[in-house]
């Protein structure tokens, strides 16, 4: 079981990172006392690996005793796999800019006659915390895609093209585009195998079909092209933290061009490296 404790300041980009780890596979508890968190560890630890990754956000809100969370956190790396702290930092007035912005009230806001007050004393009061934490990341010149990035590298082990799947669907445009399409390739250019007797009845997925639309020298062009294009985008894509990107490529009826192109796309982003899905919407509609 893997426990991971979210600390830091407020306006430091706890909940942004959390969001994040969810994505990742983390169970994410919000908010939650020092008192509570054995029991909680306890719990998941016999949960049958519903539970194997557990991110725990605490910060000042819930500070009523350091101590009491490194008595915790002491208990918790005797138990088994592996438990540490991520630790969010930044400047006092990238602080103050944030909440100046979103108009929120700062947890400390009550107790301080100011903001820059608030900041500076829950720094101070954080200041144990950070001492023990594993990791420590300043978001005060970070963006949120850089922040991802960071956390991919330290909690996942893997690079930003894990964090984007790309999906990749044929469609025939006589059926309307696909509402969620990012992208849309139109391959009614190409040569129709609907108007070759014995390949009508045929798809894109049978190897006539996909021999006689790559037969032509302007779908070879096009494939380069695209491929050319798709190679610079996607690490692009995944840099600014985009998780998934849909790509619809389209012909008239969605039985022939498009399923042909569409699978050798899939096939051409999968060796990439990234998470492809393939499908074709209306390859079983009738003409």
């Amino acid at each position: 079981m893997e426990i991971l404790i979210i600390s830091g300041l407020s306006g430091a980009g706890k909940s942004k990172a959390a969001s994040f780890l969810e994505d990742m596979g983390f169970y994410i508890v919000d908010n939650m006392p020092a008192a509570m968190i054995l029991k909680f560890a306890e719990f998941c630890a016999g949960g049958n690996g519903r539970y194997d990754r557990v991110a725990l956000v605490y910060d000042v809100r819930t500070a009523s005793s350091f101590t009491e969370l490194f008595t915790v956190l002491d208990q918790l790396k005797t138990m088994d796999g592996a438990c540490r702290m991520l630790f969010l930092e930044a400047l006092p007035e990238t602080i103050i800019k944030r909440y100046k912005e979103t108009r929120r009230r700062h947890p400390l806001s009550g107790d301080t006659t100011s903001l820059a007050e608030a900041v500076e004393r829950e720094r101070t009061m954080m200041e144990p915390v950070r001492a023990r934490a594993d990791f420590i990341i300043d978001t005060s010149r970070t963006s949120t895609a850089q922040l991802r990035a960071e956390l991919l590298r330290l909690f996942d082990g893997k690079d930003e093209k894990s964090g984007l799947v790309v999906s990749v669907t044929s469609f025939g445009f006589k059926y309307g585009l696909p509402m969620e399409a990012d992208l849309v390739l139109d391959v009614r250019f190409m040569p129709n195998p609907f108007y070759i007797d014995e390949l009508r009845h045929q798809t894109g997925l049978d190897a006539p079909v996909a021999e006689y639309v790559f037969s032509f020298p302007q779908t070879g062009a096009f494939m380069k092209k695209l491929e050319d294009l798709l190679s610079f985008t996607l690490p692009l894509y995944a840099e600014e933290g985009k998780t998934s990107l849909f790509i619809g490529v389209g012909c008239t009826g969605g039985h022939h061009r498009s399923v042909a192109v569409t699978h050798a796309l899939a096939e051409y982003i999968r060796n990439l490296g990234y998470q492809t899905a393939e499908n074709h919407r209306d390859i079983s509609r009738g003409g």
